[in-house]
C-alpha cells in the first residue's frame, strides 16, 4: 500500500505531520510546482553571478566578511568552505530522529522557492530522508541566530562527501557511504552553502518534539491526577462548568472538561458525596488552573511552531533578480521566548505532580494508609518514591532558566545578539524527560492509593486504566525494589499506553473525554 505524501515547500506542515515524515509513516515530496519555483530562483542567482552586482552571500564574504567580493570563479569553493569552516559543534550527537527532523524541516523551507538552491541538492537531502541516511549532528555549538549554523554545517556536510552518517544501524563515515551507495559529492554553486546553514531548524526541529511531548505529559497528567483525586476522594466539583465559565481560560477549560468526564459516573465519588471536608488542597483542587496554564503555553507554542514550519528562514531571501534582501529571518528569537514558556509550563506540571504523591503519603485521606501501606514501620512504603519526584522536581527548577534572556555577541559584532534557542530546545526536552519519570511515579503511587477505595469502582475509564497499570506493576503489601516498578511505569508513560487505553474505552462505551472545543488541544 503507497504511502499518504506531503508536497514539501507546497503543503502545510504541521508538528504531526513533520514526524509521520521522519518516522517513515508519510513520505515527503517535491512537487513539479515547486521544482518550477526552485528552478526559476536558481536561475535568478546564476544571473547575479554572470552580472557581478554585490549580493551578500552570493558573491561576498559571509557574516563580518560581508564586504569582501568573491569572484565569479571563487563562489563555488566558498560554498564548500563555509560548511567545513562552520562545523564546528561539540557535545554528545543529537537523538537521530532530531536530526532527521531537521533535515525534513529544511527542505520543507528551501523548497519554497526563495532561496536560490539548485533542484539537485534537494533531491540529495531528499535522498538521505527517504534513505535513513542521518547525519549525525553535535548537539552543541549553535547561539541560535544567524541560523542554527554549527549544527546545520555538520547536517549537510555529507552532501560534499565530509562528516559521518547513521545508516542501517552503524555510524559510518560519508565516505563509507559513498562506496556502499555509489553515490558522489555534490557540487555546491553560489548562495548554496549559506542557504543550507541558514536557518533555525536545529532550534526547531526540538520544537517539535517539545510540541509532541508537551501534549502527551499533559494528557497523561490530567488522566494521572484525576485517579489521585479517586484514590485520595477529592471533590468534582471544582471541575463544574459553572466555576470555569466565569474565568474562561480556554486550558483551564479544557483540563476540567477531561477531569469532569473521568470522574463521573464514579462510586467512589457518590461515597463521598455529603462527607464534611470542604475543600482539597491545591495540587487536587488546582489541577485546571495549573495543568490549564501548560496547556495555553503548549497551544502558544504549537502555533508559532507551525508560522515557522511554513516559513523561509535563511538569509539572504532572494524575491527577484532586482530585489534581495539581507534581513534577520535566521533569528531564533520567536520561537526561543516560547520554548523557554513551554520549558516552565512542562516543569509546573512534574512540580503539581509532586505535590500530589506526597499529598497520597500523609495518611490524611480516610481508608487510604500513611505511606500507602497498611504495615509500616519495618516497610518504608512510597515514601522513598517521593524524594526521587523531589528531585526531579528541583533538577526542573534550575533548568527554567530562560536560555533567551541571555545573548553574547559573535562574529566580530555583527551578530551582536542572538536568541540562545538552540540551549533553550534541548534544555526544555530534558525538562520534559525528568516530568516522564515524575508522572510515572504518580501513577504508581495513584495506582497504589485507588487500590484502597475497593470495592468501590470508578467511572470506567479510570477503572480500564487502573486494570492496565496492574497488569505491568502489582498492588505493592510489603517493600520491595521500587525502581523496577517505576521503570515500568516510565515505560507506560513514554508509550502514552493510558492515552491509549482512554481513548479505546471511551470509544467502546460511546462516551466523551471532555467537549466539543477540546480539538484545539488534542491536535497537533
Amino acid at each position: 500500500m503507497a504511502k499518504e505524501q506531503f508536497l514539501l515547500g507546497e503543503g502545510y506542515l504541521t508538528s504531526k505531520i513533520a514526524l509521520a515524515i521522519a518516522r517513515n509513516k508519510v513520505q515527503g515530496i517535491i512537487s513539479d510546482t515547486a521544482k518550477e519555483k526552485i528552478n526559476a530562483n536558481r536561475q535568478v542567482v546564476e544571473n547575479i553571478v554572470e552580472k557581478g552586482a554585490a549580493v551578500y552571500g552570493i558573491n561576498t564574504g559571509f557574516g563580518p566578511l560581508c564586504t569582501t567580493m568573491i569572484s565569479k570563479e571563487e563562489t563555488r569553493i566558498l560554498q564548500t568552505n563555509i560548511l567545513q569552516s562552520h562545523s564546528v559543534g561539540v557535545g554528545v550527537p543529537i537523538d537521530t530522529e532530531i536530526a532527521k527532523l531537521m533535515l525534513i524541516l529544511k527542505l520543507q523551507s528551501l523548497a519554497k522557492g526563495y532561496s536560490g538552491i539548485a533542484e539537485t541538492t534537494l533531491n540529495r537531502i531528499l535522498w538521505h530522508i527517504d534513505n535513513d541516511a542521518i547525519p549525525v549532528v553535535p548537539s552543541q555549538g549553535s547561539v541560535g541566530a544567524s541560523g542554527d549554523l554549527a549544527p546545520l554545517s555538520h547536517l549537510f556536510l555529507p552532501l560534499i562527501g565530509l562528516g559521518k552518517v547513521q545508516y542501517q544501524g552503524e555510524e559510518i563515515t560519508t565516505a563509507t557511504l559513498f562506496e556502499k551507495t555509489g553515490l558522489t559529492s555534490v557540487e555546491l554553486g553560489p548562495k548554496e552553502g549559506l542557504a543550507l546553514i541558514n536557518g533555525t531548524q536545529f532550534i526547531l526541529a526540538h520544537a517539535v518534539k517539545v510540541v509532541e511531548k508537551l501534549h502527551s505529559c499533559l494528557s497523561q497528567a490530567d488522566i494521572i491526577g484525576a485517579m489521585m483525586i479517586e484514590g485520595l476522594q477529592g471533590s468534582i466539583k471544582p471541575f463544574f462548568p459553572e466555576l470555569h465559565n466565569l474565568r474562561p481560560y480556554k486550558g483551564n477549560k479544557h483540563v476540567a472538561a477531561r477531569v469532569k468526564s473521568l470522574l463521573e459516573g464514579s462510586e467512589i465519588m457518590e461515597d463521598h458525596a455529603n462527607c464534611e471536608r470542604v475543600q482539597d488542597p491545591y495540587s487536587l483542587r488546582c489541577i485546571p488552573q495549573v495543568h490549564g496554564s501548560s496547556r495555553n503555553a503548549w497551544l502558544h507554542l504549537k502555533e508559532l511552531v507551525e508560522v515557522e514550519l511554513n516559513s523561509v528562514t535563511d538569509n539572504p531571501i532572494i524575491i527577484n533578480e532586482e530585489l534581495t534582501i539581507s534581513g534577520g529571518s535566521f533569528h531564533g528569537q520567536p520561537l526561543a521566548m516560547a520554548i523557554d514558556y513551554a520549558c516552565l509550563a512542562a516543569s509546573e506540571i512534574g512540580n503539581i505532580s509532586d505535590r500530589r504523591i506526597y499529598l497520597s503519603l500523609e495518611g490524611n485521606s480516610p481508608g487510604v494508609p500513611k505511606l500507602l501501606m497498611k504495615d509500616t514501620g519495618i516497610n518504608s512504603g512510597y515514601m522513598i518514591l517521593q524524594y526521587t519526584t523531589a528531585a526531579l522536581a528541583s533538577e526542573n527548577k534550575g533548568l527554567c532558566f530562560p536560555s533567551s534572556a541571555d545573548s553574547i555577541p559573535t562574529s566580530l559584532g555583527q551578530e551582536d545578539h542572538v536568541s540562545m534557542g538552540s540551549i533553550g530546545g534541548r534544555k526544555a526536552l530534558r525538562v520534559l524527560e525528568n516530568v516522564e519519570k515524575i508522572l510515572a511515579i504518580e501513577l504508581l503511587t495513584a495506582a497504589q492509593a485507588f487500590e484502597f477505595r475497593k470495592p468501590l469502582k470508578s467511572g470506567i475509564i479510570l477503572d480500564e486504566i487502573h486494570k492496565t497499570v496492574r497488569k505491568e506493576v502489582s498492588f505493592a503489601e510489603i517493600d520491595r525494589v521500587f525502581a523496577d516498578d517505576i521503570e515500568k511505569g516510565i515505560k507506560i508513560v513514554q508509550e502514552q499506553t493510558i492515552i491509549k487505553v482512554a481513548q479505546e474505552t471511551a470509544q467502546q462505551h460511546n462516551v466523551s473525554i471532555g467537549t466539543p472545543f477540546d480539538t484545539e488541544f488534542e491536535n497537533y
